[in-house]
């Protein structure tokens, strides 16, 4: 049980680029993802057939241009994330796996 996270950098500088990275975006939220900054995306998975299933879809979705990467995190890994905001320099806790997954 984890997160599948996302992370990517695409070209925005023309029209049709901004367009087809907003469409990604879309995807990924449609998808389940959660999105935890601008270019990072993460959605729970609580078994390895089901982040298989989302690798493809997200191969299937990915733009021709710029670049994606996908990495697993363990649940235990996820709960000792830091995540810090603002100044002065505040922790905030990671989000938690939705409770609906523990049926699992």
């Amino acid at each position: 049980m984890g997160w599948l996270m996302v992370c990517f950098d695409l070209p925005v500088l023309t029209k049709a680029e901004r367009k087809r990275a907003a469409k990604f975006r879309k995807f990924l939220l449609d998808d389940g993802y959660d999105m935890i900054q601008w270019s990072v995306y993460a959605r729970p998975c609580v078994t390895f057939a089901r982040q298989q299933t989302h690798l493809r879809r997200l191969e299937q979705n990915v733009p021709n241009d710029g670049s994606v990467r996908a990495i697993f995190i363990t649940r235990a890994q996820w709960e000792r994330a830091y995540s810090i905001m603002g100044r002065p320099a505040k922790k905030v806790n990671p989000e938690q796996i939705p409770e609906q997954m523990q049926f699992w």
